[in-house]
């Protein structure tokens, strides 16, 4: 199953502000700030990366999930399933977090 291209496009549009690149990754779409990934797509919905610090702050935004690659937690990644993903300002929070992680990451 491919990811869902509509949510892909909201993705887009959130983050055209940054210099952004975009690379199929993880079975999804990533998207990409100076060689750090920011946000993704894949077929469950959504995805963004967040400082560890900001985990349980993520994780109280309602509906984030916790995203599992087999049965590890990726603890710098949250999910956001197709109906966080539908809304802005749920999604716009976890965004704000996102951003400001990749912001203090050397660029790669």
């Amino acid at each position: 199953m491919a990811y869902d291209e509509g949510l892909a496009q909201i993705f887009r549009d959130d983050l055209s502000d940054l210099p952004l690149v975009q690379k199929r990754m993880f079975g999804g779409l990533c998207f990409l700030v100076n060689g750090n990934m920011v946000a993704g797509v894949y077929p469950g919905g959504g995805m963004v990366r967040i400082a560890r610090a900001d985990r349980a702050a993520a994780l109280a935004v309602p509906g984030a999930e916790e995203i599992r690659m087999g049965a590890r937690v990726m603890a710098g990644m949250v999910g956001l399933p197709p109906a966080l993903m539908a809304d802005d300002t749920r999604r716009g929070q976890l965004l704000a977090l996102a951003r400001a992680y990749v912001a203090s990451l050397p660029a790669k």
